[in-house]
């Protein structure tokens, strides 16, 4: 029997950031199941989707939980059959695992899974100090990035490179991102490389100069429209409003992706206005494994380096709280 100890925050119960939801405790290190790894955490990424699933908008899958989904670590231990190197350094994401038999999965969308697997939801995630994961969802890293520059990709920079290839961008096009966190500033690096002019429109003085900084050619207010019709548009925030706002700033035949796991809603809009010409509306669910090792070496060739904030792991509800509030300028990391 494992003996070995090490601190997690764990979630009981969703209640608002706030109230400090998640709960530092000691917890014995967990045996890798077949084809499974061990891991010990190096950094672990912090996720808007984390903070839907401590607050409760996401309905709980377990009466408790690890949060955490954007993982960096070392292969501690491993599984019987499982392939893989003992102190490998790999990356985990919010895909966990799949079935492998259902339509989708057969068809090669196992982003689109009828049974799928979430780290940090369905199984315990990295806010913790050692966790388990599937060995075939683990990804290797590039050497050129940090612990705590890499874990911001393996989500953020993954599921926005995904939210690029939905939305259609093709090479010298104008693109929006509505909302500029941590997903958002890890997209535009990689429109700059595609040679794209892109625009922001964001909550937040820091986010619109932070967006200007890394060489956006225009930000505005969140709902505000750009000075040029849009050829795509992805929208980052939870907010139906700010889909309509993305709409508004398409040209006839424009795309816009919509890149969250929870909306508010979608107010009722003009059709003949926002939508006809041939417009498209269309939403980015999860990620492939082949979007993770496609972004993954893009970011090591034009060396992406994300804007992070370290904070310790005791300081979890503080990092959710401040990503709640826009206080974070990209992207905070949790690190053990």
């Amino acid at each position: 029997m494992n003996t070995a100890r090490g601190l997690a925050a764990v979630l009981h119960e969703p209640h608002a950031v706030g109230e400090s939801p998640l709960h530092i405790e000691e917890r014995e290190v967990p045996e890798p199941g077949p084809g499974e790894v061990l891991l010990k955490v190096r950094a672990c990424g912090v996720c808007r989707t984390d903070l839907h699933i401590v607050e409760g908008e996401l309905t709980p899958h377990r009466p408790s939980i690890v949060p955490g989904h954007q993982i960096v670590a070392e292969v501690a231990a491993l599984g019987s059959g499982a392939f893989a190197s003992v102190g490998a350094r790999v990356g985990v994401s919010w895909l966990g695992g799949v079935d492998g038999t259902c339509p989708q999965c057969r068809a090669g969308r196992e982003n689109l899974c009828d049974a799928p697997i979430f780290t940090g939801y369905d199984r315990d995630g990295g806010y913790a100090a050692y966790a388990t994961a599937r060995a075939s969802f683990t990804v290797p890293l590039p050497t050129a990035l940090d612990d705590e520059q890499a874990a911001p990709l393996l989500c953020a920079g993954i599921i926005g490179f995904r939210a690029l290839r939905v939305a259609g961008v093709e090479r010298g096009e104008r693109v929006g991102l509505f909302g500029f966190g941590a997903s958002a500033h890890l997209a535009l690096p990689v429109l700059q490389a595609w040679g794209c002019r892109v625009y922001v429109s964001t909550r937040g003085a820091s986010h619109r100069a932070l967006a200007r900084e890394l060489g956006a050619v225009w930000a505005g207010e969140a709902q505000e429209v750009p000075p040029v019709a849009l050829d795509r548009a992805v929208t980052f925030a939870p907010s139906g409003d700010v889909v309509i706002a993305a709409l508004r700033s398409l040209r006839k035949g424009g795309v816009a992706a919509i890149n969250a796991i929870h909306l508010d809603r979608i107010p009722s809009f003009d059709y003949d206005t926002l939508l006809w010409g041939e417009r498209q509306l269309r939403s980015v669910t999860n990620m492939t494994r082949a979007d993770a090792r496609d972004f993954l070496e893009l970011a090591a060739k034009i060396a992406i380096r994300p804007r992070v904030r370290p904070l310790p792991l005791r300081e979890a509800n503080t990092a959710l709280q401040l990503l709640k509030a826009d206080r974070i300028d990209g992207a905070a990391v949790l690190v053990p």
